[in-house]
């Protein structure tokens, strides 16, 4: 199907755009974070789509990165999660926000979005963390530090998170040592260096 399209932006909706491509207009769904960050109309854009087809039509997906439309496949896998959740999700959690929530049993950030409820949360954490885990390839122990660990490890621990959700090294040891405090967790760590990434 479609991998991505590319073509001049002739309108922008509240939840929806127009792009304009061989002499076709396509309507593409789009999340918030897409939306905002396109340019003004007679502009040109590429989407990386996700058609979805049902019995009565097909619905177009539109999103700037492959982080974005990754996360939405991986939603859409989730029983109960159709593609306007998924959606809603990306409007508000980013790739990385929502790999480490899957991962750390975080239901408070899924549950702040919009029609997300804590079953609907629950699911998706308990479907996807396996993969998640699989995926990374190594298990994600490291997200819960006993105690007694040094100050050293916890900060390894907390730039090797970062990488792993897909920062650069560079970028992972700054956040972390922005933010850095030794009376904080390892999972508050990596929240406040996440912050510091996202502003």
């Amino acid at each position: 199907m479609l991998a991505y399209i590319k073509g001049i932006l002739r309108a922008k909706y509240s939840d929806s755009v127009v792009v304009e491509t061989a002499g076709l207009g396509f309507s593409v769904n789009v999340p918030l974070t897409t939306l905002e960050k396109l340019p003004e109309t007679g502009g040109e854009v590429k989407l990386y789509t996700y058609a979805h087809i049902r019995e009565d039509g097909w619905t177009l997906y539109g999103f700037l990165n492959d982080d974005e439309l990754k996360m939405f496949e991986q939603l859409i896998k989730v029983s109960g999660v159709g593609p306007k959740a998924a959606v809603s999700l990306i409007s508000y959690i980013t790739p990385s926000q929502f790999s480490l929530a899957v991962l750390t049993d975080d239901v408070d950030t899924f549950v702040k979005v919009p029609g997300i409820g804590k079953k609907t949360a629950l699911r998706i954490i308990l479907e996807l963390k396996d993969k998640f885990k699989k995926e990374q390839g190594k298990e994600v122990k490291s997200l819960t530090l006993d105690t007694g660990e040094k100050p050293e490890n916890k900060i390894h621990d907390a730039v090797s998170a970062l990488i792993m959700l897909g920062y650069t090294n560079q970028q992972a040891n700054a956040a972390v040592a922005a933010v850095y405090n030794a009376e904080k967790d390892l999972e508050t760590i990596i929240r406040d260096a996440l912050k510091s990434l996202a502003g």
